[in-house]
């Protein structure tokens, strides 16, 4: 799975993070925002730090993956 290491976007500096509600305020948790394109994952330790940017297909194959036990 290929991810995009670039520069925040105005989007994405402008985009809605969130945590899974599975976290129960653990402190090792990383944060998701969905874009128009597909999702933003950042480390919720350090929101300074670029998110990773995947594609809807990419973030789609991911899950999929971890349903069905192939990761």
């Amino acid at each position: 799975m290929t991810n995009h290491h670039s520069a925040p976007t105005p989007r994405l500096a402008e985009a809605t993070w969130f945590k899974s509600s599975y976290s129960a305020g653990a402190e090792n948790c990383v944060e998701a925002a969905p874009l128009p394109s597909g999702i933003a994952v950042r480390d919720s330790k350090d929101t300074s730090r670029t998110p990773l940017r995947y594609t809807t297909a990419q973030w789609t194959a991911f899950c999929t993956g971890i349903a069905t036990g192939t990761l």
